[in-house]
């Protein structure tokens, strides 16, 4: 087996010049090579009963909590830049969540039955789909690789798992865990690959079953196209999950508690630099509230401290994950100070001398449709619009109209009519949408995830109907009366 013969190395967000992982791209041979050891591999392991499945993915959440938690944490703050806070809700308690639910779920799902009739029995059989599912996984949680890789696993599936390069580490150490914790070779495989070049070799394979992806548009677009493109070459069609990110709101009501906006806004807004996939990056205040919002939001900008989120345990979020993505975001930043429309408040400046640091910034805009308030920036840079009060329900129209993207949203209100009216409006606005909450922070088994349009397939990972999502169900009928003639009644 062969692989790219040039060493890639992923350097440390806040510290460029350190480097936290070194590995070289699987090219087009060896993700073939995988592709058929792992379809090689799916037969036994799609007969295995799920409950032996399931009890894999049990003992790695017991590792992940105990013995194993301290490195899973470690290298997620030092490989992509989170404070132990936030490393700890995504590589232990979130990850964790994925493995004893998903778990549960899939047992579950055995006992779902179709009903028996007089003289016959009828079984359903959650078979795994046939072929292979390519798990394509994002930097920003460890704990959405260990889901998109070891859920179908779960359901008896074998994947080829690409994980994001700013991720390698913890990612790797993920699946070393299940690996030890019984995971036999070939059913789960990891493959750092070149993304076009991965996509390439993975569409263009008869054997490709399904594909897990969580990234960006553009790419689960391009996906999506190459499978159309390639349907007469598969044995089956092609099963595609997709999360996409989204361009998430926070609408303000006059009736709103403003100290709860404050501090859910900002911690929606600047947690993890911004850098989660339903953070808050556009809100909407009314004009009687926004002095008081404002002054507390820059308030709370300016002593907020950015920095190395291991040194300094007070570190509230550190550098964005990479120089592509930095440069993104200084861009959005010379927008912002460049255009009549816009007005930076708190915030607007960076630097790439050390690590790829970006001050939270709140920008105020006059036109609710620039740019910045419908695109994703993906960083710690917020949007604000101001309205006049009674123009309230025009504003929840505008935040429906404004971004192709639908994951997530937040309505701050105490008037209940209110409440009711814009979750009306915003019905197709979010697939996660929060009451007097922040934006950010869905829990497994709690608030399943996912959303629509743009945001992407909102299979909602985290519910009990995920599972099902990776399995070819077989619908199985004994009869245990003879049938011993073949004219109908009525015809004698």
């Amino acid at each position: 087996m062969t692989c790219s013969p040039t060493s890639w190395f992923t350097p440390q967000p806040f510290n460029h010049s350190h480097r936290v992982a070194k590995f070289c791209y699987a090219d087009k041979e060896l993700i073939n090579k995988a592709i058929l050891a792992s379809v090689a591999a799916r037969r036994e392991w799609d007969l295995k009963p799920v409950q032996d499945r399931a009890q894999i993915l049990f003992k790695a959440a017991d590792v992940i909590s105990g013995p194993k938690r301290a490195e899973v944490l470690a290298k997620t703050m030092i490989g992509q830049g989170k404070t132990v806070i936030q490393a700890e809700i995504d590589a232990a308690a979130e990850l964790i969540d994925f493995f004893r639910f998903n778990a549960k779920h899939a047992v579950e799902l055995q006992h779902q039955q179709p009903l028996d009739a007089e003289g016959s029995t009828n079984r359903a059989i959650y078979r795994g789909l046939e072929g292979f599912v390519a798990a394509v996984s994002p930097f920003n949680f460890t704990a959405i690789g260990g889901n998109l890789a070891g859920t179908p696993a779960l359901m008896g599936n074998v994947v080829l798992w690409k994980p994001s390069d700013a991720a390698l580490s913890a990612s790797y150490a993920v699946y070393r865990i299940l690996r030890e914790c019984g995971l036999p070779p070939n059913v789960i495989q990891f493959l750092p690959a070149d993304g076009p070049v991965f996509g390439d070799a993975i569409t263009s394979s008869e054997h490709l079953a399904g594909i897990n992806f969580t990234g960006s548009v553009p790419t689960f677009k391009r996906l999506w196209k190459q499978v159309a493109q390639n349907l007469d070459t598969y044995r089956t069609f092609p099963r595609l999950a997709g999360e996409c990110g989204g361009k998430n709101f926070h609408f303000v009501h006059k009736s709103a508690d403003v100290e709860s906006v404050v501090s859910g806004t900002i911690r929606s807004a600047f947690e993890f630099g911004g850098q989660k996939c339903s953070a808050c990056s556009r809100i909407y205040v009314p004009t009687s509230l926004w002095p008081r919002i404002r002054d507390g939001l820059v308030s709370v900008v300016q002593e907020m401290r950015v920095g190395d989120p291991v040194e300094d345990l007070g570190t509230f979020f550190s550098a964005v994950i990479d120089d592509k993505s930095f440069g993104r975001i200084r861009s959005w930043l010379q927008h912002a100070k460049s255009s009549a429309n816009l007005t930076v408040l708190a915030g607007g400046g960076c630097s790439d001398k050390t690590g790829y640091f970006v001050e939270p910034t709140i920008v105020e805009t006059k036109d609710p449709r620039d740019a910045i308030m419908n695109e994703e920036i993906f960083g710690p840079v917020l949007s604000v619009y101001v309205y006049p009060d009674d123009d309230y329900k025009q504003v929840l129209q505008l935040i429906d109209s404004t971004s192709p993207y639908a994951l997530t949203g937040a309505v701050f209100a105490k008037d209940e009519s209110v409440v009711e009216e814009a979750s009306k409006v915003l019905r197709n606005a979010a697939g996660n949408f929060y009451v007097n909450d922040k934006s950010t922070g869905s829990v497994v088994a709690q608030q399943p995830f996912g959303g629509a349009r743009a945001s992407g397939t909102n299979d909602k990972p985290g519910g009990p109907h995920y599972v099902l999502r990776w399995t070819s169900p077989q619908v199985v009928k004994e009869t245990h009366v003879p049938l011993r003639e073949w004219k109908y009644p009525y015809m004698r």
